[in-house]
């Protein structure tokens, strides 16, 4: 059996998944954790640049999961990034000062790159194995990854710029205060617009979606919170009635209050309002009852890869 650690990168956290090849042809996770770095402020702007600040924080995410990643040896370890570090004009001097300080390179994902790996990590989820025609929405801090599969091959791929780190940036005015009403609309309306232009998605419609990445994650985090049972008990089909019900609970609050509740990590709390409106816009014009919350996401599509699987 061999194992490989996938380090990725994106606007608002910094991942590691460490996976094994285990003798059934199935990956096994053997270990996981999550940095909140937001290394993607300013993504919104029309030149988005790291900040010296943001940088720091980011490479001291990095270095803290490699060295989380030792005690399992893998035989490889991959850095990926997404959104934050592709639009970055100055990608470079982030990835070079990665390089110093660790030894390994990031391999920066365009975004057909970054949904097709999304799709062979979801393909791997032992849960969803008889599924053959589903959409898959893959929500992070600056984009929205969306998938059609078609008997369980992608049929369409396409990322939006609509992540909840660059949607709060150009709509929200007061991070610190409730969101009012016009600023939730104009979320919903924008990234509306943008599924109108992009037309998705394609036919045909799907009640249920599947959906991956921190936002769902922290749905259902909250739920097992609220309900104290573990995260794994908790049903990973979200109905629309719910998570528009947990937008409207938490959008009233201040963000210190969104920083109390159990199960919504702190620093994720002032997007949080944003990434669940943008789900509930897609559910309006794909006509989505439900999104299936699958664990299977980027890094289990690179570490399919890496593996050969």
């Amino acid at each position: 059996m061999s194992s490989v650690a996938v380090i990725d990168i994106g606007s608002n956290s910094i991942k590691i998944l460490v996976v094994e090849h285990n003798n059934n042809g199935k990956l096994d996770s053997q270990f996981s954790e999550t940095i909140d770095a937001r290394i993607g402020e300013g993504i919104s702007h029309a030149n988005p640049c790291l900040s010296e600040e943001a940088m720091r924080r980011g490479l001291s995410a990095i270095r803290e999961l490699i060295a989380l990643s030792i005690p399992y040896d893998p035989t490889h370890l991959q850095l990926v990034a997404t959104s934050a570090v592709r639009d970055a004009s100055n990608s470079e001097a982030f990835q070079q000062a990665t390089f110093e300080a660790t030894g390994h390179r990031i391999k920066i994902l365009s975004g057909t790159e970054e949904a097709n790996l999304i799709g062979k990590g979801i393909i791997c989820d032992p849960a969803l194995s008889d599924l053959l025609n589903f959409q898959l929405f893959d929500l992070g801090g600056g984009s929205l990854e969306c998938l059609s599969f078609a008997g369980r091959q992608i049929h369409r791929a396409e990322s939006l710029q609509l992540g909840c780190v660059r949607l709060t940036e150009k709509f929200i005015t007061d991070r610190g205060a409730p969101l009012n009403a016009n600023e939730l609309q104009s979320i919903y309306n924008f990234s509306l617009e943008t599924f109108q232009e992009y037309e998705w998605p394609m036919p045909p419609v799907f009640t249920t979606a599947i959906g991956t990445g921190g936002t769902l994650s922290t749905v259902r985090a909250i739920t097992s919170e609220r309900n104290a049972q573990p995260f794994e008990d908790c049903s990973p089909i979200l109905s629309i009635d719910e998570i528009r019900a947990m937008r409207d609970e938490l959008a009233s609050l201040s963000l210190d209050a969104r920083q109390q509740i159990p199960g919504l990590p702190p620093a994720r709390a002032d997007v949080f309002p944003t990434a669940l409106t943008t789900l509930l816009a897609v559910a309006t014009y794909g006509k989505i009852s439900a999104y299936h919350h699958s664990i299977y996401n980027l890094r289990y599509g690179v570490a399919a890869e890496l593996l050969a699987c």
